[in-house]
């Protein structure tokens, strides 16, 4: 897939290492053993200031002391468990279900006589999604979930803004639904919970991430339920499903690995800014081209795809978008048209920050106020 890249996404890579520290920050290695460690979340807070001070603006100081401050979460309910019971908890807890509360106001109303009319089918959200999130400026934290009365857990936390991709998905029962980038499991267990997929594929290249996706499917999940949905776990590379299963899903989800903001600055373990990974963050754009541009192809002419990161990058989201789009025109004669998400963003904004100004797609961006994200999510239709 990599000789097939073309020039546009050659151009967008030359301009991918924003991440590279300039020369009078550095520090040179000493003769001595005792070398001073330069944590990779210092690293990465001084790539951020340098590549989105730039990118952002006026903006980037809110965001970047979000980002520095502690994390809201959401309550995913889980479905398979006492659902009515769980909500009117967590509704006692001050707590509110952010999904359907928007959905319910954002129906239009119809005018005096008249039936409103249905909105377009680019509009609807994946259905019966249930996740509950304190109000803007409410810093409460939810108890850790345990075990209910089914034998499952009760709700699954994670931050709400990761919900947005599942829910712009769009699924329609009986659905062929791939997560090409699956663990750690929130977005696949979001996806069970509509009760759309006819077969779910969970796939992570990850074999210990793979493990950890199964642990929370089995905590989460019902067996019977895992049966009859059809949930098959795998460990492929991703970048060759296109080859493996074309043109077969109804909806696909493309969650890539990125630079993740958020981890990257509080946590040393697994961070991509470690020195060791160098190489391996700049050539994130062309991995992040290459696993959407096989999503793309494993989708039916007509199906729908979310590419998602929880990056700031435009580099990331928009460039590799873009840069994807332009490969299937030129390589394979598939023509994928990006779908307006302004009416979803309407929805939400209650809830979240968007960036105002992403020139495809929608970007949730921390805000104190409301500290999720950040979450990059863009719909495509597969035309051809």
């Amino acid at each position: 897939m990599a000789a097939l890249v073309g020039r546009g996404v050659r151009d967008m890579l030359k301009r991918a290492d924003f991440m590279t520290v300039p020369r009078r920050q550095r520090h040179k290695k000493k003769w001595a053993a005792t070398e001073p460690k330069f944590p990779a979340t210092r690293l990465a807070l001084q790539n951020f200031d340098m590549a989105y001070s730039v990118q952002f603006g006026d903006l980037w100081p809110s965001i970047r002391v979000s980002l520095l401050s502690e994390q809201k979460y959401g309550a995913l309910v889980n479905n398979f468990a006492a659902r009515d019971r769980v909500s009117a908890e967590l509704e006692q807890l001050s707590a509110r279900d952010f999904v359907n509360e928007a959905i319910f106001h954002g129906e239009p109303e119809p005018e005096s006589g008249q039936t409103a009319a249905p909105p377009p089918a680019s509009w609807a959200c994946s259905p019966n999604l249930r996740c509950f999130t304190f109000a803007r400026g409410d810093v409460s934290r939810f108890p850790p979930a345990r075990l209910g009365s089914l034998g499952v857990m009760d709700y699954y936390l994670m931050d709400a803004a990761s919900l947005l991709p599942v829910l712009a998905l769009g699924l329609q029962p009986g659905d062929t639904v791939l997560d090409l980038c699956a663990a750690p499991g929130g977005k696949t267990l979001a996806l069970l919970q509509t009760g759309c997929c006819h077969n779910l594929a969970a796939n992570d290249l990850s074999t210990s991430r793979a493990g950890r996706l199964q642990k929370v499917l089995h905590s989460y999940v019902p067996q019977d339920v895992r049966d009859r949905n059809r949930v098959r776990v795998t460990s492929w590379d991703g970048r060759k499903w296109g080859e493996l299963e074309g043109d077969i899903y109804d909806r696909v989800l493309v969650d890539v690995p990125c630079t993740t903001d958020r981890h990257s600055l509080h946590e040393e373990e697994n961070n991509i800014f470690q020195r060791s990974r160098k190489k391996e963050r700049q050539m994130l754009p062309m991995l992040q081209v290459q696993l959407l541009a096989a999503g793309l192809l494993a989708t039916k002419p007509g199906g729908r795809v979310v590419y998602s990161t929880c990056s700031l990058s435009h580099l990331q989201n928009e460039y590799v978008v873009q840069g994807t789009i332009e490969l299937l025109a030129n390589q394979y004669d598939i023509k994928v048209h990006v779908e307006d998400l302004t009416h979803f963003r309407k929805l939400f904004m209650d809830t979240f920050s968007f960036f105002p100004s992403c020139q495809v797609g929608e970007l949730v961006i921390p805000n104190l106020m409301a500290n999720f994200g950040p979450m990059y999510f863009c719909k495509m239709c597969r035309m051809t």
